[in-house]
């Protein structure tokens, strides 16, 4: 392969579709291949990764202290309760335990997470806030209705009012 040619297959984005793992089979054998022949193309995909990598570590946001803990809890939980499940199915209906309420609480409340910590609420006060969200969207409806109806029958008497006293006048 000529320099011109090393070049251009340098920048026809197959190096940056093997390092980003989009690459077909066929361009990944044919990459190897010439990477092992030409260093050009080697010292381009070495350069091309190191950008990458430097791009990725700038670009970084450090997760909030504790994130590991929590994932590590949320871990242990998913799999205790799938240890759990797996025993259940072969005892009889009646030798069955009951379900604890840790997991009722958690069909009882949503999770949201803010910068001070967590926050639970009832799942049917969603549902009581979705319908006062309406509501007050409706309300708001009619109260710009009747304002403006309001102010059509103000100048309607207005109208009248000076209909009246060209009529008496004379």
């Amino acid at each position: 392969m000529h320099s011109v040619k090393i070049n251009e297959y340098i920048e026809s984005g197959v190096l940056e579709a093997y390092v980003f793992g989009s690459a077909s089979e066929a361009e990944t054998k044919e990459l190897l291949y010439l990477k092992a022949k030409h260093p050009q193309i080697l010292e381009a995909l070495h350069e091309l990764e190191t950008d990458i990598e430097f791009i990725a570590q700038k670009m970084a946001i450090t997760p909030p202290p504790g994130m590991w803990t929590k994932i590590e809890a949320n871990i242990n939980e998913l799999v205790k309760a799938r240890d759990s499940e797996g025993l259940t199915i072969d005892m009889p209906l009646r030798d069955r335990p009951q379900y604890s309420s840790k997991s009722r609480k958690s069909s009882q409340f949503v999770e949201i997470e803010a910068e001070s910590g967590h926050i639970r609420i009832r799942k049917i006060w969603r549902w009581i806030f979705a319908a006062v969200f309406v509501l007050g969207k409706i309300f708001l409806a009619f109260a710009i209705y009747f304002y403006i109806e309001n102010r059509h029958n103000e100048k309607e008497i207005e109208q009248l009012k000076t209909e009246l006293k060209t009529h008496q006048l004379p």
